[in-house]
């Protein structure tokens, strides 16, 4: 789609002529008489530049351009007739990309809109590749899930907000029951179709504030925010059900299932991060004991609930 170009001007012939030359190199206009007209135009239609006058009726060019900066993402090059009442350094403060003189010939109008156009293009690509690489960084490449690294800055996040605000905060740890004699029976990339699979199956079952994590391995957290123990348990058992009642389709045919061990554990203000961790993990491997399959939960000592009370697969 070609880029809408905006064009700001008291002067008719001028607004006219201008908008003529620059439809003709290929690109779609929209035309303003005043400042106020152009703000009206720019609330309901999609542009890219904005040229504009600095001597308008009303709010001038410059006024128009820090109000456009503050509110769009709108490159502006402004246009001059009186040199000497106003400067470039003055215009680029207001967040202008350009400034041209009156009068001004077109044909190096258009090689400053064309050149305008390109470095907003460039900064687009960049923006958009530095957003993918950010994405990169913190996603499980197999899973899709946040990976471990983006888990312990998002965890220590929410353990500050707990402890601002006083929200309570639960923690869950996954664990895949017997996956080596899996991956061992069937291989190892049928092994990662569990896992992709387990980690939709999560992602499934949670809230928009809540958040999964491929934490290593055959093993997942999910951190729940504003969420007690109790809650956390409900959440785990509905993960745990999921699970056991997704059937999968392995090697030649076969059907299997796989079911997972959890922890759960609330955190008890103001404790570390590790020793946090520590007691989903000492919760899931309860679970492991206790015959897999199944939801356990462990409170820190001088919490109200019972240390290590268990919750069966049932």
């Amino acid at each position: 789609m070609d880029p809408n170009i905006l064009i700001v001007d008291d002067d008719t012939a001028i607004r006219e002529s201008m908008r003529e030359f620059i439809e003709m190199s290929g690109y779609q206009t929209y035309m303003a008489a005043s400042a106020e007209d152009a703000l009206e135009i720019l609330k309901e239609t999609g542009v890219e530049v904005v040229i504009t006058d600095i001597l308008l009726p009303g709010m001038n060019g410059l006024e128009l351009t820090d109000r456009i900066k503050k509110a769009y993402d709108v490159d502006v090059i402004v246009m001059t007739g009186y040199s000497g009442d106003y400067s470039y350094e003055e215009a680029i403060s207001k967040g202008a990309s350009d400034f041209v003189f009156k009068p001004v010939k077109f044909e190096e109008l258009l090689l400053r809109l064309k050149r305008v156009l390109r470095e907003r293009r460039l900064t687009n690509e960049r923006t958009v590749m530095l957003d993918r690489l950010k994405k990169l960084s913190i996603t499980d490449g197999l899973t899709k899930l946040y990976n471990s690294r983006h888990f312990y800055n998002q965890l220590k996040g929410e353990i500050d907000r707990s402890n601002r605000y006083g929200h309570p905060l639960s923690l869950l740890l996954l664990d895949i029951d017997k996956f080596k004699v899996y991956n061992d029976s069937y291989g190892h990339l049928e092994g990662d179709k569990v896992l992709v699979r387990l980690g939709q199956t999560v992602k499934s079952c949670l809230r928009k504030m809540d958040s999964a994590y491929r934490y290593g391995g055959e093993e997942f957290t999910v951190i729940l925010p504003e969420t007690v123990g109790k809650e956390a348990e409900t959440v785990a058992h509905r993960i745990r059900s999921a699970v056991q009642g997704d059937a999968l389709e392995v090697g030649a045919g076969d059907t299997i299932t796989i079911t997972i061990s959890v922890g759960v554990t609330e955190y008890a203000p103001p404790e570390d991060i590790a020793t946090f961790i520590q007691r989903a993990d000492q919760a899931m491997y309860i679970s492991k004991d206790k015959g897999r399959n199944r939801v356990s939960t462990l409170y820190a000592p001088d919490n109200e609930a019972p240390l290590g009370s268990e919750v069966s697969a049932g």
